[in-house]
């Protein structure tokens, strides 16, 4: 009797151990991490992707970095995982100049820039001499450009396509004075100039509304499928099956809701117009 309950007793033993190794083992699955950095407060929609994201067992923590220049050299260095802040001209510019290989695995939102001002309501209110803050980046500084153009203040050489800078504007009849500024900073001048270009995660964080606040508001069609922001990875992290659920997740009638929420209808799911990426 006495062997039998020893035997018992050791296979409960045993029965524990296993137990314990199967809880650790399912515990350690639904605690992984996935480290994504973004730019700005304003994180609503990746918070609730986190939220969705706690179900298929992964933990979304997100990075915040306070302006363009250290996301991409914080993936480059896997400080993190993945990041979301940009379009791909400007992530095709870093990988240029950095000589780094950063992908993008899954399109999130079309954020139209916009002209904003204090002082003024209709950029036909601009006087000769003013003054207009611009991204002093390439590509948004670009971008920002072609967006004066397009509100008819300017015109830049068509040679230089979507990187023209303030050396290719071929007319200027209002002599506008072009700043160049981090893009951080350019909500934040708005009090010292008469108009500045502001992209759309700034402008939301500076709190406007792009579709009521801009005097002058980017168009979305065709032409703006360079400047859909995107869900970026390592080349070699590329087709990761956790961070791939990541994109999944992202681009879901839930996310759609939320981007509207709080952007007012300024932002639009750019999965559904222009594909997954």
């Amino acid at each position: 009797m006495k062997k039998v309950v020893k035997v018992l007793g050791l296979v409960a033993v045993i029965g524990f151990i296993l137990a314990g190794c199967s809880t650790g083992n399912a515990k350690k699955a639904k605690d992984e991490v996935v480290k994504l950095g973004v730019v700005g407060a304003n994180n609503e929609v990746f918070e609730s992707v986190k939220e969705r994201l706690k179900k298929e067992g992964i933990d979304l923590q997100i990075i915040e970095f306070s302006d363009y220049t250290q996301p991409n050299a914080a993936l480059a260095e896997k400080e993190i995982d993945l990041n979301s802040f940009q379009h791909q001209i400007f992530l095709d510019n870093y990988n240029q100049e950095h000589k780094t290989d950063l992908v993008s695995i899954g399109n999130t939102v079309s954020a139209p820039l916009g002209i904003y001002s204090s002082k003024i309501k209709d950029v036909k209110e601009l006087k000769k001499g003013a003054e207009i803050a611009i991204p002093n980046d390439a590509t948004n500084g670009g971008r920002a450009l072609l967006l004066l153009q397009s509100a008819g203040l300017i015109k830049v050489d068509p040679a230089k396509k979507q990187t023209p800078t303030v050396n290719d504007i071929t007319e200027n009849k209002q002599e506008l004075k072009i700043t160049e500024l981090d893009a951080s900073q350019t909500a934040r001048a708005l009090q010292d100039i008469d108009a500045s270009v502001i992209n759309s995660g700034m402008a939301v964080d500076a709190g406007f509304v792009p579709t009521e606040d801009a005097i002058f508001l980017e168009p979305v069609d065709e032409t703006s499928r360079p400047y859909v922001n995107i869900i970026v990875a390592r080349k070699e992290d590329k087709d990761n099956k956790t961070y791939n659920k990541v994109v999944d997740t992202y681009q879901q009638e839930a996310t759609k809701k939320v981007i509207e929420e709080t952007s007012k209808g300024s932002s639009i799911p750019a999965w559904e117009t222009f594909g997954r990426k």
